[in-house]
């Protein structure tokens, strides 16, 4: 079978289009036939060693949609779509055109959405779901998603409006703004990074008592973030910038009674993410969730280029490789 491969990390060059075996199965296992798989910024981290728990050698790809080729009977032709903290890292990811996967990690597709789509979904929506849940994100409950545009902030869109959240998107880009006021939230441009007061200023225009929650999905925006949030409300993080560390007002977190909440996607095993994902089905196939827009596919077998375009920043959005069989 077609698979990407990888023998040592630090550089994407380490990174190989190779030939090798379809897997074997193990006890509990299934084999899923890839029909799309997700790239993630973490699967370029991955390759590039920064990420210490993943062994060698390894193909990447944590998020897929495929068809149940082999495991048990009432398993067989099923159609599939997951995601995984084992994806990748400890065990053969989706960036190949065959992989297997325990059991308890599968979730049925739902039929809303296409198998690109689906695989699209993988690590933006366990992202969004965790930031969601964990700020308790409710009906009433002022919500500012900051990179609305991303496939996480996609995700949290999606998932804060089906919990009847008022939702403000903030973004870089008049491009990126008409795109985001199609999901009919409130929308704005982003100000200058360095300015901290016009943040503020900026959403407080839209929620005069300011916001309960801001879920910043850049990285950039955190200080301004603990500034501008309203009284006891949750800054949700995911992303840090440089070497990670951030000067941040304790003053205002405190007197605002605030908290800071991380969220990490590589927390979620692949079983615990297929029960977030039956969920998640239902609501797609009810028209709860609307598939995301404007992905970009690429056959696998160019899939090296696409992680290096996107390394290097000449490429952005959303990208799926799908495989030969």
């Amino acid at each position: 079978m077609q698979a990407l491969r990888f023998n040592q990390t630090g550089d994407l060059n380490n990174l190989e289009l190779v030939e090798m075996p379809i897997p074997s199965l193990g006890k509990d296992e299934v084999l899923i036939e890839v029909k799309a798989g997700r790239l993630n910024r973490n699967d370029i981290s991955n390759v590039m060693g920064r990420l210490p728990y993943t062994t060698i050698p390894r193909t990447p790809g944590r998020d897929y949609s495929g068809i149940i080729q082999q495991g048990p009977a009432e398993l067989i032709g099923k159609e599939v779509w997951g995601t995984g903290k084992e994806n990748g890292f400890i065990q053969d990811g989706s960036h190949a055109a065959y992989m297997k996967v325990h059991q308890s990690a599968i979730s049925m597709k739902p039929q809303a959405l296409s198998f690109v789509e689906a695989a699209n979904c993988g690590t933006p929506y366990i992202t969004a779901w965790g930031a969601i849940q964990s700020c308790h994100v409710k009906d009433g409950t002022r919500i500012v998603i900051i990179g609305a545009n991303g496939a996480v902030g996609n995700a949290a869109v999606e998932l804060a409006k089906k919990n009847k959240a008022t939702v403000l998107g903030l973004v870089r880009t008049e491009e990126h703004l008409a795109t985001i006021k199609e999901q009919e939230i409130f929308a704005d441009l982003l100000p200058n990074a360095s300015d901290e007061k016009a943040l503020k200023r900026l959403i407080w225009k839209y929620f005069p008592e300011g916001p309960d929650v801001i879920f910043d999905t850049t990285g950039h925006w955190l200080p301004g973030s603990i500034s501008a949030i309203g009284k006891f409300g949750q800054v949700a993080v995911i992303v840090a910038p440089g070497n990670g560390q951030v000067t941040i007002s304790v003053r205002d977190l405190y007197r605002n009674g605030a908290s800071i909440i991380g969220v990490n996607s590589l927390l979620y095993s692949g079983s615990e993410c297929a029960a977030i994902f039956n969920g998640l089905a239902k609501d797609f196939d009810q028209h709860l969730l609307h598939p995301p827009q404007h992905i970009q596919t690429h056959a696998l077998k160019n899939a090296i280029g696409v992680y290096k375009a996107v390394q290097d920043g000449l490429a952005n959005g959303m990208h799926v490789f799908i495989p030969e069989h």
